[in-house]
């Protein structure tokens, strides 16, 4: 649920609002594997409520759950988003933003409007379009080298190493790069695997991973649009995840109608593959819940004509009845427009009771009062499945007057089973580590 380059008309007619920085406690009827879904509420004027970007004060840290601390890893970046550690424990990540349009010749008042407000939320910086290397080879928790790893890139977002080759996911591509251990820059010009759905870009963003055998690649393709009123033509091959061969580059879909999925993951006890989604707005504050669930290949998971199953979107003309009844359930809902992106299972994880269940990161809400997401968030997992309500890992990324000093976007486990989070506003990468 990236802030979009295209909204309503109706936009400039809508004001901010302030708001709490927790959401009520009946917004975590959301939240579960049976969340409640109010009946849509399709107003004139959809909510606009966006948490002004301000950056951290000298100093200041967020807030780790108990049990747990918070430092700094790492500063200075350029709107870091995604991260991969590579298995000497170096931590890659991802500089980068959404795409430069190709042209202007279609502006319209509403890519005005959506850039407003993506301005406010700190989301509009040019791409570094760079992935940076970090190290920490005493092992204290803070990286002190810092090197350019890999440039001009094209909007990179996912990476995944197999043998000697490092795969990257640009917004328009795959491409790949020979890699040697411990080296901490390469200069090999990147060769295209196969090229991935682009275009308007809706959704920019597009990660991928790789099969436990390292024989497959899945990659994630956002939608075009928030629910297919750029018109279906432009949807061919997005709001899906493509299985890929790495080798020639031959790749078809795997699962189909997400609306965005981000984060993925191999569920460690029986192997499933995880995503993390982000579903379509303008229907209500608690409609539709984004969710992470395990991937079933062919499965379709209701995009763009209904949601949570077989519940349909009247939005979308025409219909698709016999898609519909076809359409899965999600396993577990994580709250409306909470911005859920990156995950990681906790099977590495040193923090305590954090092993058996998932981390996700929700990126924060820009279209609900009260705001949702903001943090990092832990679901426990029993026998493969989600297994109670979420808990607060890392929180505090609003302060008291509502604004965004930081947004969390992606985790990952670091070699010492810490965890690391992006911060794309802050410009900075946090770790959590167990405090005894």
């Amino acid at each position: 649920m990236h802030l979009v380059r295209l909204l309503p008309l109706s936009l400039l007619a809508v004001a901010c609002i302030s708001c709490a920085q927790t959401p009520p406690a009946d917004a975590l009827k959301s939240y579960g594997p049976n969340p409640t879904l109010p009946a849509p509420d399709s107003g004139l004027l959809p909510t606009v409520n966006v948490a002004k970007a301000v950056g951290w004060p000298v100093g200041a840290l967020p807030v780790a759950a108990p049990g747990t601390k918070v430092n700094l890893f790492a500063e200075g970046l350029d709107h870091p988003r995604w991260l991969y550690v590579l298995p000497n424990g170096d931590v890659l990540v991802a500089e980068t933003n959404a795409p430069a349009p190709a042209d202007d010749t279609d502006f319209k008042i509403k890519d005005w409007i959506a850039n407003k407000i993506m301005t406010k939320a700190g989301a509009t910086v040019p791409s570094a379009d760079r992935i940076s290397l970090l190290r920490d080879a005493d092992h204290d928790g803070i990286a002190e080298v810092h090197t350019t790893f890999l440039k001009d890139l094209h909007s990179p977002f996912g990476m995944a190493l197999i043998g000697n080759d490092l795969f990257i996911a640009n917004a328009d591509a795959v491409v790949r790069v020979p890699y040697i251990e411990g080296q901490t820059e390469i200069s090999a010009v990147p060769a295209k695997v196969t090229a991935l759905p682009a275009g308007l870009n809706h959704h920019w963003t597009k990660n991928l991973i790789a099969s436990p055998d390292g024989k497959k690649l899945y990659v994630t393709v956002g939608s075009n649009s928030n629910v297919g009123e750029n018109g279906l033509d432009i949807e061919e091959g997005r709001a899906a995840i493509w299985e890929l061969n790495p080798i020639s580059g031959d790749k078809h879909l795997f699962a189909t109608g997400l609306r965005n999925p981000n984060g993925l993951a191999w569920e460690p006890s029986t192997g499933a593959l995880w995503t993390a989604v982000n579903e379509r707005d303008e229907i209500g504050n608690d409609l539709v819940p984004d969710y992470i669930t395990s991937v079933k290949e062919g499965g379709f998971y209701g995009w763009p004509y209904s949601y949570y199953g077989q519940h349909v979107d009247e939005r979308v003309k025409p219909q698709n009845p016999e898609l519909v009844a076809k359409a899965l359930v999600p396993d577990y809902a994580l709250g409306a427009h909470t911005a859920s992106l990156g995950i990681v299972f906790g099977e590495k994880s040193a923090l305590p009771e954090r092993k058996d269940g998932l981390f996700v990161a929700q990126h924060g809400s820009w279209n609900r009062d009260p705001r949702a997401g903001y943090k990092v968030i832990f679901v426990p997992f029993k026998g493969g499945k989600p297994d109670g309500m979420p808990e607060d890992v890392l929180t505090g990324f609003l302060n008291a007057e509502g604004e965004a000093q930081g947004r969390p976007v992606d985790v990952a486990n670091d070699s010492q089973g810490a965890l690391l989070v992006t911060d794309d506003v802050g410009n900075k990468i946090w770790r959590i580590s167990a405090s005894k």
